[in-house]
């Protein structure tokens, strides 16, 4: 199995994220040796959703307010309907995502995740899949969509939704583990489908 040790990894969310979109992959991080720390602007915990219901909370590491992306090695993104749409109306959550696309850190995002990631305008040219009923807002952003279980493009790894979790979480810890990817227009365009 590939490790994570040494490897720091924020998960960003807000109230109403999608339960097992959060707890798997937060999970298969912790048990490939990351330290994993949750981000949000809520104060203390976050509330999280299961399909048609509230659910668990959870303790909120480090406060947006606080925390630098620069500290983290890698980022992930749990969907949820709820919780991509309210990240995105905030310039803070725009801009913590951001910085790992521009700085070429692994980023992954399942199912309405890469919502927030159409705010940063960074979308143009990559290849990515999502909960099907975006795939028309990634398109928009000039993102190429599939409909696999998981797209992995230059560090971006995203997937559709909790069936695809365990191709996701298994995508999400080997390029967390290859680390920093280049972002200038210099690299040979690097994607591959599941």
């Amino acid at each position: 199995m590939t490790s994570l040790d040494n490897k720091k990894v924020a998960i960003l969310t807000d109230n109403g994220f999608e339960e097992i979109e959060l707890t798997s992959p937060k999970k298969a991080l912790e048990d490939a040796g990351a330290v994993v720390e949750i981000v949000s602007m809520q104060k203390d915990i976050v509330k999280a959703w299961n399909h048609d219901h509230w659910s668990i909370e959870l303790p909120v590491t480090v406060n947006l307010s606080e925390a630098s992306p620069e500290d983290y090695d890698a980022l992930m993104i749990p969907g949820g309907v709820i919780n991509p749409d309210k990240m995105r109306s905030h310039k803070e959550y725009v801009d913590f995502a951001q910085h790992f696309l521009e700085a070429g850190k692994p980023l992954a995002a399942i199912c309405h995740g890469p919502q927030l990631l159409i705010e940063t305008g960074m979308l143009g040219g990559r290849e990515m899949t999502s909960y099907p009923s975006i795939q028309t807002d990634i398109k928009n952003a000039g993102a190429s969509w599939h409909d696999k279980e998981v797209v992995v493009d230059n560090g971006l790894v995203t997937s559709r939704s909790p069936a695809d979790l365990d191709a996701f979480n298994t995508k999400m810890i080997e390029e967390i583990a290859e680390g920093r990817h280049m972002t200038t227009g210099a690299f040979t365009h690097h994607s591959e489908t599941e």
